[in-house]
């Protein structure tokens, strides 16, 4: 996609879609199926694959599947309405495609990889360890990236390492005079104020547990 024409780019990225239409709606076609058959992993697999194959087939569809009235009017400026309509069937005909091709565009143009959209929780109780479970599951869209059951303190290890990891890429971003965008610097603020919100609320819950006795119904 680097070095063509901003202004001739969703025209481009179309026609290459059309040269292919058949067998691409046919590629489509499996992976629907294989979206409504509950195997997300492997659909998002080959939709990878597309992306590394044909970029501009690729991005074409994921537009489209956007239903972006940006993208499709610039498809019947570039091209005509007959081109744009045959792009606008595309999110009617593939409903479940239009997450995973989503997230795989974000992973295409930023870099990213499996892009976490979801965390579901539940709690129990190991009544002889005296001891509260936490089972929580990560996932990325249909895609489940990991699932677990620990205790509070284990939870916070794995936060904790994640908290270090983001300090020491900030650490090297400045080390290495690399500059963070205004809205990544925000977004910082703002989680940073939410975590340490929650860990008040942490530090007095563990204080009223300090003072119960062990054992104490």
């Amino acid at each position: 996609m680097h070095g063509r024409d901003d202004t001739e780019l969703p025209g481009a990225l179309v026609e290459e879609y059309l040269d292919r239409e058949q067998g691409t709606r046919a590629l489509l076609d499996e992976l629907e199926q294989l979206a409504l058959e509950g195997d997300h992993e492997a659909v998002r697999e080959r939709i990878r694959g597309l992306a590394e194959e044909n970029a501009g087939v690729f991005f074409a569809v994921a537009l489209s599947l956007t239903g972006s009235k940006q993208f499709f009017g610039d498809v019947e400026a570039q091209l005509d309405v007959t081109a744009a309509d045959r792009l606008r069937e595309l999110p009617e005909t593939y409903p479940t495609l239009v997450e995973p091709f989503s997230i795989v565009r974000t992973e295409q143009s930023h870099d990213r990889y499996n892009p976490v959209t979801g965390l579901s929780t539940t709690t129990t109780y190991h009544a002889e360890e005296e001891v509260p479970l936490i089972r929580y599951g990560m996932q990325s869209g249909d895609v489940t990236l990991l699932e677990a059951t620990e205790s509070p303190q284990e939870v916070l290890q794995v936060a904790t390492y994640l908290v270090q990891s983001t300090t020491d890429s900030l650490e090297a971003a400045i080390e290495q005079e690399h500059s963070v965008n205004t809205e990544e610097l925000s977004g910082l603020i703002d989680r940073r104020e939410e975590l340490e919100t929650e860990l008040d609320q942490l530090r007095d819950l563990i204080d009223e547990l300090r003072r119960r006795p062990v054992g104490d119904e």
